[in-house]
């Protein structure tokens, strides 16, 4: 039977311990990583069991500006010309009509804003690469010498033999298809410098357990507001459009918050 010295035996633990060590912090990230996922989860799966049988609340009617995280618009604006009004004139310098004009024009003003999104969209790409390499290297004799002095061995013909071969194909394709047309009112919520109208609107429908909510914000011209106080969304600079929505039906359609936290964490 061997006997290992004290030595040994101590280095010996100290790498079961080091090796040990490492696995836990390795064990132990991985559970706080869960542990954050699984506390966000738990969150909204309260909410999620609050509203078991009920179908999904409406949002308060808000104002805007005090909503989390608003910031007023800022763009670069010419200088302002202060009005000139002439002597025994109903006309008012910079005025956009003689009569009162019933369209948007202030704040807390409302329009309509037609949205009409029709987008399509087809990428093809394919890529091909191919690399072949063969290195060979060898000698005869060794200072003219048949035979490695000393050894009294043959002198290899070979010292260094290398293959290499590598290809790759690559192919890429898309085709996105996406329709939009709805109706929503937007609130005027700031009136720059120049005359420009900052608008914002949220809409939100409920259908049985499923809800659609629909958000569109962005900065328009007054000329371009129709006579009807319409406008179309092709028309809004700066444009933010949003359209999804939550229920029974877009649960299902997600993965399990799990899979989400693995499709994260795995390399492969």
């Amino acid at each position: 039977m061997k006997v290992i010295p004290v030595s040994h035996q101590s280095k010996l633990h100290d790498r079961v311990r080091a090796r040990r060590g490492r696995s836990n912090r390795r064990t132990a990230q991985l559970a706080a990583l869960l542990g954050i996922a699984a506390l966000a989860s738990s969150c909204s799966s309260l909410d999620r069991l609050k509203l078991l049988g009920d179908q999904p609340p409406l949002s308060a009617i808000n104002n805007p500006t005090a909503a989390p995280g608003y910031k007023p618009v800022q763009m670069p604006m010419p200088a302002p010309q202060p009005a000139v009004y002439q002597p025994n004139s109903l006309w008012r310098t910079g005025s956009r009509a003689f009569f009162k004009d019933q369209r948007a024009h202030q704040i807390g003003d409302i329009l309509t804003v037609t949205v009409n999104i029709n987008d399509q969209a087809n990428w093809q790409n394919e890529t091909q690469r191919s690399r072949t390499m063969k290195e060979d290297s060898g000698i005869d004799v060794f200072f003219g010498k048949p035979k490695v002095p000393i050894m009294n061995t043959p002198v290899p013909t070979r010292i260094f033999t290398g293959d290499s071969n590598s290809s790759s194909d690559g192919k890429g394709s898309v085709a996105r298809q996406e329709a939009v047309s709805t109706n929503i009112a937007a609130v005027v919520t700031q009136v720059l410098p120049n005359g420009n109208l900052v608008v914002e609107g949220k809409q939100e429908v409920r259908v049985n357990f499923e809800m659609r909510e629909l958000i569109v914000a962005g900065i328009v011209r007054p000329e371009d507001i129709q006579s009807d106080n319409t406008i179309d969304s092709s028309k809004i600079a700066e444009a933010r459009i949003a359209y999804g929505g939550k229920g029974q039906i877009t649960d299902v359609q997600q993965p399990r918050y799990g899979q989400q936290v693995l499709d994260v964490l795995l390399p492969f």
